[in-house]
């Protein structure tokens, strides 16, 4: 089996009884400590109009991110760039990528992130532009190429750095573009599992080599909750799993402390909601999830799993991050 980088996914969750600038500050722990197990990249995502996530403008909080880190790579988990004009992310990635030579990457969605009142208001009332997604991909990569040195209109900083763009998907559309454009795609099974299988398929079935990327490049992204014990590590995903029902029943709420039982135990609707959601969670002791792992690796063969840490206790959380890298090194060393 081959070697699989490890990375991980950061949404800058806030916490009961904390705020946006304690989840700030939570994410550049989880980047330093990232960084300090060799975790391969950290990602921040795009959300807004969610009073409990506090990356909303993105790239700033990357910026943040970078100046207190040194080598990881940090990116976006994505940007979602229909909510955007192509021009001023090459010019915001520019930026970012001038001050932190090497490390920045783009990857790109075309969900709004968002419910569709606050799309609207992102997009000016043009629900139509997720439908350009492509050519918005196509431009922003334009804007970033020595080649468009000849436009009337260029991205400064931005022109020339070729910044790595990657595309991000939760369905079989994205795989389809990510297949022929040529670029390395991520999958998001940390929450919508359902057509990773088929996602993955037609990516490597119908990828085209480009100037960035020769052969296909799979990256998922899924739950990993490690602890010292298989029974703390179920406790500490009760956390997780009640951020899920949260979502499922439109009641958003900051990051809760474990609870012995999920908050909708016995209400069968929701239960079987989250359960759709999860199933590419792990949970357990490093002995659990090497084993775990091992067979879903060996069942998708990605080249990277990206991880999510939804862990409430800060210290636990921090510890999640040596406990997944121990187990990467652990299953690439078997």
């Amino acid at each position: 089996m081959k070697n699989v980088k490890f990375s991980t996914l950061e949404l800058a969750i806030v916490v009961k009884g904390d705020n946006l600038a304690g989840a700030m500050a939570r994410a550049v722990e989880s980047a330093q400590a990232a960084e300090k197990y060799g975790f391969e990249r950290l990602w921040l995502a795009e959300h807004h109009n969610m009073e409990a996530i506090a990356s909303s403008a993105t790239s700033l909080l990357i910026q943040h991110v970078a100046s207190q880190t040194k080598q990881i790579r940090v990116g976006s988990g994505g940007i979602m760039l229909p909510n955007h004009v192509p021009l001023v992310i090459a010019e915001q990635f520019g930026t970012l990528e001038t001050l932190f030579p090497g490390r920045i990457e783009i990857g790109l969605g075309r969900a709004p992130g968002t419910d569709q009142h606050t799309a609207m208001a992102l997009r000016r009332n043009n629900l139509n532009t997720s439908f350009y997604f492509k050519d918005d991909v196509l431009a922003l990569q334009q804007f970033l190429s020595s080649s468009n040195h000849t436009a009337k209109v260029r991205a400064f900083p931005g022109e020339g750095l070729e910044i790595p763009l990657w595309i991000l998907g939760s369905s079989t559309d994205s795989a389809y573009l990510a297949a022929e454009l040529g670029l390395p795609y991520a999958f998001a099974a940390h929450f919508a599992p359902a057509m990773l299988s088929s996602a993955i398929q037609i990516y490597r079935a119908n990828f085209k080599p480009s100037a960035q990327l020769q052969e296909p490049y799979v990256l998922i992204c899924a739950n990993i909750v490690p602890a010292d014990t298989n029974a703390e590590a179920q406790l500490l995903a009760t956390s997780l799993f009640n951020m899920f029902a949260g979502i499922i029943t439109n009641r958003r709420v900051p990051l809760s402390a474990p609870t012995a039982e999920p908050i909708y135990a016995g209400i069968p609707e929701i239960e079987q909601a989250v359960q759709s959601m999860i199933s590419c969670t792990f949970i357990g002791d490093t002995q659990t999830l090497v084993s775990e792992l091992t067979d879903f690796i060996e069942e998708y063969q990605p080249d990277e799993i990206m991880t999510t840490n939804y862990i409430f206790d800060n210290q636990k959380r921090l510890d999640a991050f040596r406990l997944t890298a121990d187990t990467f090194k652990k299953i690439n060393n078997n």
